[in-house]
């Protein structure tokens, strides 16, 4: 199985709860950046260059926990910057555990040592792995070498002591098909759970020429059909139909909302128009219909999953043919 049933129980009982209330929009995922501080300062994130320009302070352990109980979504990313900086990890872990949350903690893998005493095994916690590709790709990406080597011991490690662990790779214009290949044979090789993998998001703060075009992004995702069977990958078949251009989703912007130092981020996780001090705010003074819809310019080449994964959520909840198809594919099938 994909993903553990009970995340899937927990995404269909909220989609039902919200429905029977007449709600329609609300989340599935709170993305938690509990701080911006990083120990990295890769090609491609604007969290460094946002920590640089604000200093903000860290949100507090009481401020993390109150978004994940306003916010009400059933799976929490613990992100960042890096979030094993964030002094109260393992209570914040350790209370969204409580509260029934499914949490993927994502790391670049460089605290390992920090990170495994921390946590213990658990089946709602999955530890997330961010690579860029190979070694030398990786290594130049995050612009520190040896970070490569370290975030794959720290997978091995975490696999030896039981975790669950996934990864995610950010596609860019210089990401060879042959280096995708190197790298999820290894991840394959040395037991990761699922690979997450999406074309990366052309931050206006980013002043690279990294990004791929949403035409360039969808002949990339087609010559990498012959991947799809052969590696563990958590992006659904919808999502991944659509990244190779087989399918027309609207995104769902409010689906995974972000919480930051900075306040509630709109409209998304990759946008920034303005920050709400509440998720109340958030959700009542966002102009939802124009983001959806993909009017805005900055929406023209995003593909993330973080946009359009709820959208296979809420398409399949629409239509039985593809919920029975969703379902199969998360048992094992393709």
């Amino acid at each position: 199985m994909r993903f553990p049933a009970g995340l899937y129980k927990s995404l269909v009982s909220c989609t039902i709860k919200n429905s029977l209330r007449g709600i329609k929009r609300f989340p599935l995922v709170l993305m938690l950046e509990p701080t911006h501080r990083c120990n990295l300062a890769c090609a491609g994130c604007d969290r460094i260059r946002l920590n640089a320009e604000t200093h903000a302070p860290d949100l507090s352990l009481d401020e993390c926990i109150d978004a994940a109980v306003r916010s009400g979504a059933p799976v929490v990313t613990v992100t960042g910057g890096e979030p094993l900086l964030y002094g109260q990890l393992r209570a914040l872990i350790a209370e969204l555990l409580r509260l029934k949350r499914y949490v993927y903690l994502c790391t670049n893998g460089l605290l390992a040592g920090s990170l495994l005493r921390q946590l213990t095994p658990h089946p709602g916690l999955s530890l997330n792995f961010h690579f860029d590709g190979m070694e030398e790709t990786h290594d130049r990406v995050t612009g520190q070498k040896g970070t490569f080597r370290t975030a794959i011991e720290a997978i091995k490690r975490a696999k030896e002591e039981g975790f669950r662990v996934c990864t995610n790779t950010s596609v860019y214009k210089y990401t060879g098909m042959e280096e995708l290949e190197q790298l999820f044979d290894l991840l394959t090789r040395i037991g990761v759970d699922g690979i997450l993998i999406s074309p990366a998001f052309s931050y206006q703060s980013v002043k690279e020429e990294i990004f791929l075009s949403r035409e360039e992004a969808t002949e990339r995702f087609r010559a990498m059909e012959y991947m799809f069977p052969r590696y563990p990958f958590m992006g659904t078949p919808m999502y991944i139909d659509f990244l190779q251009g087989k399918k027309r989703l609207l995104c769902t912007p409010w689906g995974n909302p972000t919480r930051n130092p900075l306040g509630w981020k709109s409209p998304c996780y990759l946008v920034t128009d303005t920050y709400y001090e509440s998720f109340a705010e958030l959700m009542a003074k966002t102009d939802w219909d124009t983001y959806e819809s993909g009017r805005d310019s900055r929406c023209r080449d995003c593909m993330v999953h973080s946009g359009y994964e709820a959208s296979v959520m809420r398409q399949a909840f629409s239509n039985p043919y593809e919920l029975l198809k969703l379902l199969l594919w998360n048992l094992g099938g393709t």
